[in-house]
Formats: structure tokens, sequence, C-alpha cells
């Protein structure tokens, strides 16, 4: 019984073997794979004034600035020389807003295709934007060249317009979803998808979601706003507790849906789901400082994009290149066989130790709220490999 697992890591294990789950092992020590994606910090700047922001309203605790195409261009060059021929990059367009250095985003979207093409690697792109500065020529180049567009929306109008106001205090829901529009009516190559931030004050998720869904957007992602500047909005274990029960209202309804052939793209279940069945163990949450790597706007690299301007989390420099001594030490140190409680944890390797910058900034907080999101994903797993198995390949 899979509900056995909660508390005990052998009969987690067991359970699933018995679904056909092959578990990769983990390694003690892992080394680094090769650095094959990585962020552009194109605009370190915003046009919103989100109190809760990582990147505090887009400069990470400096002055904001846009990135040079020289910069950027350099980033991308040595990115695809160093992953080798035959092989395939990721590069993502973050800030900050990235569309406020559209030129550069543009260009260096244009320079990497020619580039990955003459040394034989396959590339590819993807923005995560506010969606209020979007244009129906972004919808094209997008589109054009096959981006992962991610929308940034917290909630319904009246929970998005509070947590996400412009500089001047106006709502941004009824602009960012006017803005959109064309993007989804358009998306083929494209896939234009929402990551919600919560909070406390946040509402329902079910309908939230099916409010998305029904707007035509390719996925849905929720995430708990654990860690943020100046504290303002952070979940506590009361929250946290709320936002797993609607969580799992949201897992049943995706359940339902399988059940029927319907598709239902809540991303947190659907990417469980496929890491259970191919038997996924990680030591580690992300490629994180690992195969991936953030690049801040004057060239320095960084363990990812929400680490910009922090010097205890850099990783080199476009003169230099990603520092293989510093990449070794912070895979090492951010190994889950390294954390505590993570190391007596049944769920450690479906988990990976939870996102760096939350916990080193936060702590372990969310830790039940995890578990208890597993515990269900590994429940759902064995129902539909019971009664859904073409949702998994299988014939029925």
């Amino acid at each position: 019984m899979l509900s056995d697992c909660k508390d005990d890591e052998q009969a987690m294990r067991a359970a699933l073997k018995s679904l056909g789950c092959r578990l990769k092992p983990v390694a003690d020590k892992p080394v680094p794979n090769p650095v094959s994606a990585i962020s552009l910090a194109v605009s370190q700047k915003c046009n919103l004034a989100c109190s809760y922001c990582y990147a505090e309203q887009g400069g990470f605790g400096q002055p904001q600035r846009s990135m040079s195409e020289e910069v950027a261009i350099g980033a991308i060059e040595r990115l695809i020389r160093d992953v080798g021929t035959g092989n395939r990059v990721n590069i993502a367009f973050m800030g900050g807003e990235p569309l406020m250095n559209r030129r550069v985003l543009k260009s260096a979207t244009q320079h990497a295709v020619k580039f990955a093409t003459d040394h034989h690697v396959d590339v590819g792109f993807s923005i995560t934007t506010n969606g209020t500065l979007l244009t129906p020529e972004d919808g094209d180049f997008f589109e054009e060249h096959g981006f992962a567009v991610t929308l940034s929306v917290d909630g319904l109008p009246s929970e998005h317009d509070h947590a996400r106001p412009d500089k001047q205090g106006n709502g941004t829901f009824n602009r960012l979803m006017d803005r959109v529009r064309p993007l989804l009516r358009q998306q083929r190559r494209m896939q234009v998808s929402v990551r919600s931030t919560v909070t406390p004050s946040s509402g329902s998720l079910v309908e939230f979601l099916q409010n998305m869904i029904d707007r035509g957007f390719h996925s849905v992602g929720v995430s708990p706003l654990l860690s943020s500047p100046t504290g303002n909005g952070e979940m506590n274990n009361r929250s946290l507790k709320r936002m797993l029960r609607q969580m799992i209202e949201c897992g049943d309804e995706f359940q339902r849906a399988v059940a029927a052939r319907r598709r239902y793209p809540f991303l947190n279940i659907v990417n469980a789901m496929q890491e259970i069945h191919r038997g996924s163990q990680r030591a580690l949450p992300c490629g994180a400082g690992d195969s991936y790597v953030g690049v801040g706007a004057e060239g320095d690299y960084y363990a990812c994009h929400r680490f910009v301007n922090d010097d205890e989390r850099w990783m080199g420099d476009l003169q230099s290149g990603v520092s293989e001594t510093a990449r070794t030490q912070w895979t090492s140190n951010r190994h889950v066989h390294m954390q505590e409680p993570c190391r007596s944890c049944w769920a450690r390797y479906l988990c990976g130790g939870g996102c760096h910058h939350e916990v080193i900034h936060r702590g372990r907080s969310a830790c039940e709220f995890i578990r208890g999101w597993l515990a269900y994903c590994l429940d759902a797993y064995a129902k539909l490999s019971a009664h859904s198995p073409w949702y998994f390949g299988v014939a029925d």
C-alpha cells in the first residue's frame, strides 16, 4: 500500500518496484553534469512592483541595468561551443522583466539559432514574463522560434491585482490577459503556460486552474511563496496545510480527467507522474549550479536566476567561463545526503532537498507540505497505473 510510504522508505521503494518503476541509483558524490542550459537576466529592471519579488523589482538589490548584446551573445556562444556537436542547449530569458530589453532578447535569439546551426547543436528557448508588455509581434517571434512562454499570474483578478500591481499601484490582470490573448490563439510551436505564486491570501486553486485552462493556456503550475526579501506574503504552516488540501482537490480533478481521457494540464501533478514513471531519484532538486546556471547582466555566472548578484553563489564569469571548482563544491554541499533532516526522510530522492534559494533563505519550512503532496502523487500514480495505463503509454 502506497499510504504506508509516508513514514517508511522501504515500503515506498517496494511499492514503486511493484508498479514497475525501475529506480535509478543515486551517487554519493555526484560529478556535475555538463552545463547545457543558461538563463540570461537580459533586463535587471521591471515595470511592476510585486512586494514579494526575489529579484527586488529586478535589480537584485543593486542599481537596475540591462544586459548588452555583447554579453548575451558571448554567453550563448560559450554555451554552444562547450556543449559539443549533436547535443541540445536551452536558453531562458529572465529578469526583472525581460521584454524591457526586447532588442537584445531578439538579436540574441537570432544569433543563437545561426550559431547553433553552424555548430550542429539543437537549441530551445523560453521566457518568463509578467505579460504586460507583450505585443502580437512578440507572439510571431516566439512562435517562429518555438518558445516556451511562462506568464506569472497570481490568482484571479482581485488576487493578482493585489499581488502584482504596476509602479503606479494599478492592477495588471486585465492588461496581461489582453496582451496574451493573441499568443494563446496562435500557439503551435510556441507553448504559453502559467506559473502562479501562492500566498496566504490566495483564493481557490481549483477555480483558478480551471479559469486558466479555459483561457487556453498550455499548462498551469503553482508554487508556495516560501521566501521573499521582506517576508511579505510568506506561507506559514497553516496556509501550507490549506494549500495542500487545495492541490489535492486539483489532483483529484486531474485523475478524473485522465480516466475520461480529458486534458487537464495541472503541471505539478503531470511532472510528478512523469518523474515517478521514469523511476527518477534526485540527489539535487533541480539543475541549478549543475547542468544550468544563471547569467547576470554584467556577464557573471550564478547558481541560478534567483541568485543573480549573490557573491556566495557565484559560478564564474564570461571571460573565464563557468568555474568547475565552484560547481563541484556546490553540488557536493547541496547533495541531499549532506542536508538535514533530508538524509533520513523517505521522500528525499523524490524531493531532492527543496529549492536551494528557498532553503538557504527560509530553512525547511515546507517539508510536511512536500511530503504530503508526494505521498498523494504516489497514491495517484498507483491508481492511474491500474485503471488508466494508457496515460503512461501502455495499452489498456
